[in-house]
C-alpha cells in the first residue's frame, strides 16, 4: 500500500494517546493505537488510589470531549479532584468504548521497535517517503505493522528512575529489585499489611514521595509501630514543599503544607543530603548506604519505597533519527522549557508541533515521555501537543502554529538552584527552611558531618 493511504499509528493507550486518537478521527483520520497493557490506561491504573491535584477542567481533552458529548456523555463537575481510578473508568474507558475508538485499538499489544522499510538509521536514499514499521508482540506473536506517520505516547511511567543517586543503579540495586517497592504503592489499601508496624523508607522528594508520606502517617494511627524515614538527595525544602497557599491548584499547593507541617511535629524522620550508592539485604532488613564528599552513612529500613520519577524508554527508538537534548532527552526545542537545572516557576510557554518535531519526518513524541526526564508534566500540557501534532499532520499548518497553554502557577521557582539565589526565589529561602528539618538519629557507617542533619 502506498505510504500515504497508510494510517497514522499512536504508541500507548494513556490519556494523551486517546487524545490524538480522538483529533485525528475528528478530522476524517482512521489511526491504529496500540497498547501494551491489557486495558486502555494501564498504566494510570497503578496509581489508580491517588488523588490527583489538578481538578478534571485540566484532565480532560477538547476533541476526547466532543465525542464523548455527542454519545449523551455528562461532563464531572470542572472543579472535581477525580483520582486515577476515576479518571480511567469515567473518562478513559467511555472514551475508547466509543465504536469509532474501539475500532482502531489494539490492548494487549507491545512495541518493541520502529523503523522506516528497508531503511536502517543510517540509510538516506527516499527515506522521508518509506512508510514506517512498527514491529509489535501480541500474545507471543510478533508482527511488522506499517504507517504513513507514528505519535509516540507510550509515557514512561513504565521505567522508573533508579535509586542510585548518579542515575545508574545503586550497588545491589538489581540484584535486589524485587525486594524494593517503585513507584506508588497502594499502602493504605492493598498493600496495608506490606508496611504496617514496619519501619519504612521512603527516597525521593516529589509528589510521589509526599503522597508516599502523608500515607505512612496515616497508616501509623492504626499501626503506632510504623517507622518513617525520609531520604532526600538534596537540602532544597523550598523547591520541596512547593508554592503552598500561593499556588494556583490548591490541592497541589496542599500536599506541600502538609508534609511541612508533618516535618514541624516530627511525624517523620529526615535523611538529606543523603545520596544514595549502596543497597544491600541483611536477614529482614534492607541496608542503604550512602558515600557523600569522602564520607559513609548507612540507614536500615523493612521496606524502603522508591520515588525517584520515571525516563523516557528510547531503545525502542534507536532505528529513529532524533535530536534531544543530551540534559533532559526531550527535544532541543522544548529542553530549556522545562529543564530544572535552568527553571520552572510553574508555567510553561505554549508549544506544540514546531517544538517536538524531530529529524524523522512524520515522528513525534508527545505527553509524558516529551519531557523527557523533566519532573513538571501536567495533562493539559499533552493535550495541546497532540491537537498541534496532528493538525500538522493533516495539513492544517495554520491550526499546528495556534498554541496555546493555560498552566496554573506552583507559585514557587523549583530550579536546582534555589539555594544559589539563582531564578525567581529569595536566595535564603531555602537555607531557612532547612532549619525546619529535625535530626535522625543513625548510627554511622563512617565519619559524621557537623552540622549536617540526618547522620
Amino acid at each position: 500500500m502506498p505510504a500515504n493511504q497508510l494510517p497514522v499509528a499512536i504508541i500507548g493507550g494513556g490519556p494523551i494517546g486517546l487524545a490524538a486518537a480522538a483529533h485525528l478521527i475528528e478530522r476524517g483520520e482512521a489511526p491504529i493505537l496500540f497498547e501494551a497493557g491489557a486495558s486502555i490506561g494501564a498504566n494510570v491504573l497503578d496509581w489508580g488510589h491517588v488523588r490527583m491535584f489538578s481538578p478534571w477542567e485540566f484532565n480532560v481533552d477538547s476533541a476526547s470531549v466532543r465525542l464523548l458529548e455527542s454519545a449523551g456523555w455528562t461532563m464531572p463537575p470542572a472543579d472535581e479532584l477525580p483520582s486515577g481510578l476515576e479518571l480511567v473508568e469515567r473518562y478513559l474507558q467511555p472514551l475508547a468504548e466509543l465504536p469509532a475508538m474501539r475500532a482502531i485499538i489494539r490492548t494487549g499489544t507491545r512495541v518493541i521497535g520502529l523503523s522506516r522499510r528497508n531503511h536502517d538509521k543510517v540509510k538516506d536514499g527516499r527515506r522521508q517517503h518509506a512508510p514506517f514499521q512498527l514491529h509489535i508482540v501480541c500474545d507471543g506473536h510478533e508482527e511488522l505493522v506499517e504507517a504513513r506517520a507514528v505519535i509516540d505516547a507510550s509515557g514512561s511511567w513504565h521505567l522508573p528512575n533508579p535509586l542510585g543517586a548518579n542515575g545508574r543503579p545503586a550497588i545491589g540495586e538489581a540484584s535486589l529489585r524485587e525486594r524494593l517497592v517503585y513507584g506508588m504503592p497502594d499502602i493504605l489499601g492493598a498493600a496495608r499489611s506490606r508496611f504496617a508496624g514496619k519501619r519504612v523508607m521512603v527516597v525521593g522528594s516529589g509528589h510521589s514521595a509526599i503522597n508516599a508520606l502523608l500515607d505512612l502517617i496515616r497508616l501509623r494511627e492504626g499501626h503506632p509501630q510504623t517507622d518513617i524515614i525520609w531520604v532526600m538527595r538534596s537540602r532544597n525544602l523550598q523547591k520541596v514543599y512547593g508554592g503552598g497557599e500561593d499556588d494556583a491548584l490548591a490541592a497541589r499547593g496542599q500536599l506541600g503544607l502538609r508534609i511541612k507541617a508533618a516535618v514541624a511535629a516530627g511525624a517523620l524522620q529526615i535523611a538529606a543530603p543523603f545520596p544514595p550508592t549502596h543497597v544491600s539485604a541483611e536477614g529482614d532488613r534492607l541496608l542503604l548506604r550512602s558515600e557523600f564528599d569522602g564520607l559513609a552513612e548507612s540507614l536500615s529500613a523493612d521496606e524502603i519505597i522508591v520515588c525517584t520519577g520515571a525516563r523516557p524508554e528510547l531503545e525502542l527508538l534507536r532505528e529513529m533519527r532524533l535530536d534531544l537534548d543530551p540534559a533532559v532527552e526531550a527535544t532541543r526545542s522544548l529542553a530549556p522549557l522545562i529543564d530544572p537545572n535552568l527553571h520552572s516557576c510553574g508555567t510553561v510557554p505554549p508549544h506544540g508541533e514546531a517544538e517536538l518535531r524531530q529529524p524523522e519526518t512524520d515522528f513525534y513524541i508527545v505527553g509524558m515521555k516529551s519531557y523527557g526526564r523533566a519532573p513538571t508534566f501536567l495533562l493539559a500540557t499533552g493535550y495541546e501537543q497532540a491537537r498541534s501534532v496532528v493538525a500538522a499532520l493533516c495539513g492544517d499548518w495554520e491550526a499546528a502554529r495556534d498554541v496555546r497553554l493555560n498552566l496554573p502557577e506552583t507559585g514557587v521557582c523549583v530550579t536546582d538552584f534555589a539555594l544559589d539565589g539563582a531564578c525567581c526565589a529569595p536566595a535564603d529561602a531555602g537555607l531557612l527552611a532547612l532549619a525546619e528539618i529535625p535530626v535522625l538519629e543513625e548510627t554511622p557507617a563512617g565519619p559524621t558531618r557537623e552540622g549536617v542533619p540526618c547522620c
